[in-house]
């Protein structure tokens, strides 16, 4: 069951959730989120999540790898918000966890209560939509709030038009 969504209560903001993860389908599931958070007067949040590694090496190798996979997130998160920042025009919120994605994802959600609409795209690979997509398509009945999932062939001015 699914915390009580704060987002509609005075001092808080519907949140979009997007997922940030280097697939191009990335990019247009932000430019979604971000232009729906900004016509609906919401706020938009982007998560970076470090997949589970093979951090269990020898403590120092261990801390340089976390390091790394660190940096490598903060820095794929800041070029991502400069261009929600130039292309949409609001101030996105970013967040990175370290684990599996869809667990992540639900824990965040319910940790942020303002988070009432997660944004996913669909790849275009002939293996199906992507991993992300899949994992979070076989929790539908137990997803804790709407998943949008955008189909691979629209473009950034067919999602400006839909929001």
């Amino acid at each position: 069951m699914v915390s009580k969504r704060l987002s509609r209560l005075e001092g808080h903001r519907r949140k979009f959730l997007a997922v940030i993860d280097n697939t191009p389908e990335c990019q247009r599931a932000v430019h979604y989120a971000g232009r729906r958070a900004k016509n609906t007067n919401g706020a938009l949040s982007l998560l970076y999540v470090i997949p589970e590694g093979d951090f269990q090496q020898w403590l120092g190798v261990e801390e340089i790898m976390r390091a790394e996979a660190r940096e490598e997130a903060e820095s794929t998160l800041a070029k991502v918000a400069q261009i929600v920042r130039e292309s949409i025009g609001i101030e996105p919120e970013m967040v990175i966890r370290e684990g599996k994605a869809a667990d992540q994802i639900v824990s965040l959600i319910e940790e942020d209560r303002d988070i009432a609409i997660l944004v996913l795209a669909a790849g275009s690979a002939k293996e199906g939509p992507g991993p992300l997509v899949s994992s979070i398509a076989g929790r539908a009945s137990a997803f804790p709030i709407p998943v949008t999932v955008l189909p691979d062939t629209l473009t950034n001015e067919e999602i400006d038009a839909l929001c």
